[in-house]
């Protein structure tokens, strides 16, 4: 390696341009991973020579050690631990943009890269998604899951065509969001719950009985939690909180299911456990309306198969099941 002073970035930029292939990248994030050459080499499929002399040339190029080699493997240097997160991101799109040609040979007709929030999966796309591969089965669809900071940063990142969502309180630039579905929340619990017989009727819980249960909360600052410490306050103070807070959906639906809990919780979100009769909703006094779900999606030059999405969603008829 030479032992020259480092170079400026323009320098390491135009090398990395002129000479850097994404062999490199793939080597350095699974060495990173495995910390092993002969793990990493059988993991890509390639000779550990191979391995070692691709991370040489990379070492070479970048004129700095990208792992500390010891008797049981390697371990990435800090620099190297600055360039991963980059890598990474290279080689989800390397991925995506292989998935996206595959697609157009198969079917022509290309692929839309989709992020939705859980409550917009239930309430929206669980619906929607059987007709639409039906129509357009020649669309791909990338479905991935994610809540408003990792819709934001899919946004920034220009990793996302549509996301489907609540409308956000600001909607980002370049941006437009089309409402779909209206929402509000619910008090949920088990069927075996003891308050569970006040949902066949029109009759709300009392004060004394919500004081008295046990209650699932989401994390501060989620709208949900929100919602329950003013329904709390309205209601003669603080409620009796499970020791476990989360947003993870397994977890909720475990201890919902399993344990006498109530939670306050958008419809959308719980509608699958309540039309399956797993769960029951309990009348709520107050104001339960939330932001709407639908479609956040850019204003202009959006790519065609997005297109045929988006038009295709505002086509239907979305409504909340009793």
């Amino acid at each position: 390696m030479a032992n020259s002073p480092a170079s400026s970035a323009s320098i390491l930029l135009n090398r990395l341009l002129a000479r850097g292939k994404f062999r490199h990248i793939q080597i350095l994030i699974r060495l990173a991973e495995l910390g092993s050459l002969g793990r990493a080499a059988e993991a890509i499929g390639v000779t550990q020579s191979s391995v070692t002399q691709t991370l040489a040339h990379l070492e070479d190029l970048l004129e700095t050690p990208l792992f500390h080699r010891h008797a049981r493997g390697v371990q990435p240097t800090d620099a190297c631990r600055d360039l991963l997160p980059l890598a990474k991101q290279v080689l989800l799109g390397v991925t995506e943009s292989a998935e996206a040609i595959a697609a157009r040979h198969r079917h022509g007709d290309g692929r839309v890269r989709l992020l939705a929030s859980l409550a917009a999966i239930n309430g929206l796309l669980m619906k929607a998604m059987g007709e639409f591969n039906r129509q357009w089965p020649g669309i791909q669809v990338h479905l991935q899951e994610g809540e408003r900071d990792e819709q934001l940063n899919a946004i920034a990142r220009a990793e996302v065509d549509v996301i489907v969502c609540r409308r956000p309180p600001v909607i980002p630039g370049g941006w437009e969001f089309h409402a779909l579905l209206a929402d509000h929340f619910v008090i949920v619990c088990r069927t075996q719950h003891p308050l569970a017989n006040l949902a066949a009727t029109d009759k709300t819980p009392s004060r004394t009985a919500l004081q008295q249960a046990v209650w699932l909360a989401l994390p501060a600052g989620s709208a949900a939690r929100v919602h329950l410490d003013e329904f709390a306050a309205s209601n003669g103070g603080d409620f009796q909180i499970h020791p476990l807070v989360t947003r993870t959906p397994t977890m909720m639906w475990w201890l919902l299911l399993q344990h006498d809990l109530l939670a306050i919780l958008p419809y959308t979100l719980v509608s699958p456990l309540l039309q399956s009769g797993q769960m029951k909703a309990l009348r709520m006094d107050g104001q339960t309306a939330l932001e709407p779900l639908g479609l956040l999606q850019p204003e202009r030059e959006r790519v065609p198969s997005a297109e045929v999405f988006s038009t295709f969603m505002r086509s239907q008829r979305f409504q909340l099941e009793a």
